[in-house]
């Protein structure tokens, strides 16, 4: 971590405030590759949970260039990622598999049969039997070591929007199809084009897959993450706030944030 750098602790959680997204990116993939040598010398192999949308885009391109400049591989490494538009085809650009294949994927040596995507492709009648069978995998391979997560506008993590649960039925939510909040849509008329065109729909990890994960990191940049972070961290935990749920776990959440995203935080 360099000098420009600070480190804080906040509702028991750590806190790294970076000077600018770009270091906070790097420091979020030293903490994957951190992971991933530690796992793979601890038991063989590393299992990841990532995330999408423009804020991990640096991340992978720093990972990208660890693995060519030959100090990294992914080959033990499995991949969980957070969500996918539903329905939506794989070889759709604007799905998260087309994106992961872009950002990440072809970029490193990482087996294609160990990177899971949630399948926009599924048959409705089918959905709640594939989103199940998508937590047993995450269970039979022991759990995320790691699970990289950004923020929404509205609080949420993966597509786990805000809702009117207890906390103790949002941290038990499995993973399943959810109907998109209307800020989330909103916020993806950047990629669809058009708001009649953005899929209203997504399948979404579980809270309660995330929140199980041996170590968390919360990636958030940029000015207009800075009240809902503010409201994350030092707010009350509240279904209004899913990201207030990584209060329940804050010994293993660590937030990497850069100035701006900050700002709200105070002292």
């Amino acid at each position: 971590m360099s000098s420009a750098e600070r480190t804080v602790q906040i509702s028991g959680s750590t806190v790294i405030v970076c000077p600018n997204a770009e270091a906070a990116s790097r420091v979020a993939a030293e903490s994957i590759a951190a992971t991933i040598d530690s796992a793979l010398k601890s038991r063989g192999k590393a299992i990841l949970g990532l995330a999408t949308g423009a804020t991990p885009e640096v991340v992978y391109a720093n990972l990208a260039a660890r693995h060519r400049a030959g100090g990294l591989s992914f080959q033990k490494v499995v991949t969980y990622n957070l969500d996918e538009y539903y329905p939506i085809q794989p070889i759709d650009p604007l799905s998260y598999r087309s994106y992961m294949h872009r950002h990440l994927f072809s970029r490193v040596d990482l087996p294609a049969n160990q990177a899971h995507v949630l399948d926009g492709t599924v048959p409705e009648a089918f959905v709640r039997e594939h989103t199940a069978e998508f937590d047993r995998w995450i269970e039979a391979d022991g759990g995320l070591d790691l699970q990289l997560l950004g923020i929404g506008r509205n609080g949420h993590i993966g597509f786990n929007e805000p809702a009117e649960w207890s906390v103790a039925e949002a941290a038990a939510a499995p993973t399943r199809l959810v109907e998109l909040h209307p800020v989330t849509r909103a916020d993806a008329v950047r990629e669809f084009g058009d708001a009649a065109k953005v899929i209203p729909r997504a399948l979404t990890m579980g809270v309660k897959q995330i929140l199980s994960a041996r170590a968390i990191v919360m990636l958030a940049t940029g000015p207009r993450k800075a009240s809902i972070v503010a409201q994350a961290l030092r707010g009350p935990v509240t279904t209004a706030v899913p990201a207030s749920l990584l209060q329940t776990v804050a010994d293993r959440v660590v937030w990497i944030l850069d100035e701006p995203a900050a700002a709200e935080l105070g002292s």
